[in-house]
């Protein structure tokens, strides 16, 4: 049986890379992958993900309002698809992670989905809730704050350095604009 895999960290934990590395060992072993990313996230550039330590691959990116389970049928239709691999997994819509659980359930095709747990804010994104909620297994993936603890809050910073503590929930950036930290020091931080 096929599962929805979402690997979840806070930022800077390498999940683009560990993508790229689980893409390209079904590509070693002759096995065609799809990957998707959603077209709001463009820093790599449209239809690209790109890990910091310099691996990229291209991607569909993905519309809010398209339906990836035809994507991946019409694919699989036309060549067979070994597994799914989705960048930024906090950006799907609630319906596109169901599509993907139609994925895994009706074409039996693994959906390894990979994206931050919470926003600036600790609060959930709409593609991380549907996904904690649906997906068949939880992996975190680690980080640490510059403390040395774990990191699992994401701050977002402004252009002088300090805390943002309210805006859009998508304000797409890296290092430039968020840090990754424990919970003490994302508390601290936001202090007055």
């Amino acid at each position: 049986m096929a599962k929805v895999y979402f690997y979840y960290s806070a930022m800077n934990a390498g999940k683009s890379t560990v993508l790229l590395q689980s893409s390209y060992n079904y590509h070693e072993r002759g096995m065609r992958t799809l990957l998707f990313v959603p077209a709001v996230d463009t820093r790599a550039g449209t239809g690209k993900v790109k890990s910091r330590i310099g691996l990229e691959a291209g991607a569909i990116a993905l519309q809010a309002d398209e339906n990836v389970f035809v994507h991946v049928k019409e694919a699989h239709a036309a060549q067979p698809v070994a597994c799914v691999l989705v960048d930024e997994a906090q950006f799907l819509t609630r319906p596109q992670v169901e599509q993907l659980t139609d994925v895994a359930d009706l074409l039996r095709i693994p959906v390894l989905c990979y994206g931050l747990r919470t926003d600036f804010q600790a609060q959930l994104f709409p593609g991380s809730a549907a996904l904690l909620a649906l997906a068949d297994n939880l992996i975190e993936l680690k980080t640490i704050c510059h403390c040395g603890r774990k990191a699992t809050m994401n701050l977002r910073i402004g252009p002088d350095g300090r805390a943002v503590k309210e805006g859009a929930q998508v304000e797409i950036g890296g290092n430039d604009r968020y840090v990754a930290m424990c919970r003490h020091h994302f508390k601290e931080a936001l202090a007055p």
